[in-house]
Order: structure tokens, then C-alpha cells, then sequence
């Protein structure tokens, strides 16, 4: 990959995401010094110090020229917070992917917004396959792997479920003039994260997850038309599905 796809920085709706540098340390040491970050992962917060030896280690970059590191920390622009991290382990095969956000922070779609924008810029960077291993009782991350198109497989390492997603279908929207291919890769997690909803609960369903995830009309509109079937079908179709559900009418 060229440019290198870890060093760059990436941008949510509400986080800015900073390749990690030994100036971070500190912040990021407070934001995650709740013990009950490492129920499913073992350990113990780290101290200042700690963490800046880890922040210094991560930033100089993996050793095996084999993979790359990618280390993002989240900053909230709303007030200037750094609240917690994602990262990357680039391999030619794979991507490992993780996130954390601090429990101050939690609940407020923080580590989806930043996983997700993880993944688009992965796609873009010409990433095909994303993993994530999350223990099963861990249901906060498990929402956000599923958020993100991430699905659990079968395989089980150390008593982590490995989740995975296929990062290569932005072609899903390839007749949207001026989209962006970090555009077509967000609008594809959420048109692969609203295939089940649709088979087991229908498009009403789904119009209302699209609501809930703020999906702009048009986009909610693209994704429909993906999920009505071929790119052959109208747009007209497609629309009227949008703007007739209850989902988007008005509340009187």
C-alpha cells in the first residue's frame, strides 16, 4: 500500500483521529483508567509512564516489515477530549482491527463513529479483509463490530470470537456520480449491516435503523436501492420506500 495508510489522520462527525505520538500519553493514560476497561481483555490500566512507553513503541512502528501499526487517538471536537483510541495491524492477508473508548465517554456511538471511519479509510487504502476478535460476554463491542459490518465467524482464539468483513464491495454504488470511495465504503457497512434486518424483520425495519443511525435521505435512498436488489432497479423505487415510511414522517 502507497501512501503508507497508518499515518495519516482520519475525521468522524465528532472525533478527529490522531496517529498516536508519545505527546498523547498522558491524556490517554486518564481517559482509560477505569479497571473495568480490561474485564474482557486481562490486565490493569496503565500508569503515565507506561503509557507513554507505549505510545513511543507504537508510534516508531512494527519491527516486521511484514505488517504495519496503525494507532489513531480520538479527539472529541466538540471540547477537546481525548477519549480513547483505534488501531491497526496491517498485514498482507489482513487487517486486525480494534477500538476503545473510555467509560466517561461511553454509549454515545463514539466507538462506532471511529471504527467506522477506521474501516473506510482501510477500504480506500486498498484493505480487503478487516478481523476483530471480542469476547463473547462482550456486548458493547459486539455492537459495534455488528455497526460496522463486522460478522462473527465460527473460529475462537484464546476465547475471543473472530469477527470479519469482506472490505471490497464499494462497487456497490458505482453509477452515484462524485461519491467518494470512503463514501461508497461507509454506505456499504450500512447496506451490509441492514441485509439481515431487512430478511428477518423487513423494510420498515430498516428504514427506521437508518433513522436511528442519522442516514441523510439521499443516502438512505442509495442504500435502499442496493438492498431492493440489482442496480437495475429505478430510483423512483427505491425513493418512494424512503419517504413513504413511518420512519421519516413527522411526529405530531
Amino acid at each position: 500500500m502507497s501512501p503508507d495508510p497508518t499515518a495519516v489522520p482520519l475525521h468522524g462527525e465528532r472525533l478527529d483521529l490522531l496517529p498516536i505520538a508519545a505527546e498523547h500519553a498522558e491524556e490517554l493514560a486518564a481517559a482509560l483508567a477505569d479497571p473495568a476497561l480490561h474485564a474482557f481483555t486481562g490486565g490493569r490500566p496503565a500508569t503515565a509512564e507506561e503509557m507513554h512507553a507505549r505510545c513511543a513503541r507504537l508510534a516508531a512502528g512494527s519491527p516486521d516489515p511484514a505488517e504495519r501499526w496503525g494507532n489513531w487517538v480520538l479527539r472529541l471536537r466538540a471540547d477537546g477530549a481525548l477519549v480513547g483510541y483505534v488501531q491497526a495491524t496491517v498485514r498482507p492477508e489482513e487487517t486486525e482491527v480494534a477500538w476503545v473508548v473510555g467509560t466517561p465517554w461511553q454509549r454515545r456511538g463514539l466507538a462506532t463513529e471511529a471504527a467506522r471511519a477506521l474501516l473506510a479509510h482501510l477500504t480506500a487504502a486498498g484493505v480487503t479483509t478487516a478481523v476483530a476478535h471480542i469476547h463473547p460476554d462482550h456486548r458493547g463491542s459486539r455492537r459495534v463490530a455488528h455497526a460496522v459490518g463486522l460478522r462473527p465467524t465460527a473460529h475462537v482464539l484464546d476465547g475471543e470470537t473472530r469477527w470479519q468483513a469482506d472490505l471490497t464491495r464499494p462497487d456497490l454504488f458505482p453509477d452515484v456520480i462524485g461519491m467518494t470511495f470512503e463514501h461508497a465504503a461507509r454506505l456499504t457497512a450500512v447496506a451490509e449491516e441492514c441485509r439481515p434486518v431487512l430478511a428477518g424483520h423487513g423494510m420498515e425495519a430498516v428504514q427506521r435503523l437508518l433513522v436511528e443511525r442519522e442516514v441523510s435521505m439521499i443516502s438512505a435512498i442509495l442504500v435502499t436501492r442496493v438492498l431492493l436488489g440489482p442496480s437495475g432497479v429505478p430510483l423512483h423505487a427505491a425513493r418512494e420506500a424512503v419517504e413513504l415510511s413511518a420512519a421519516r414522517q413527522p411526529d405530531f
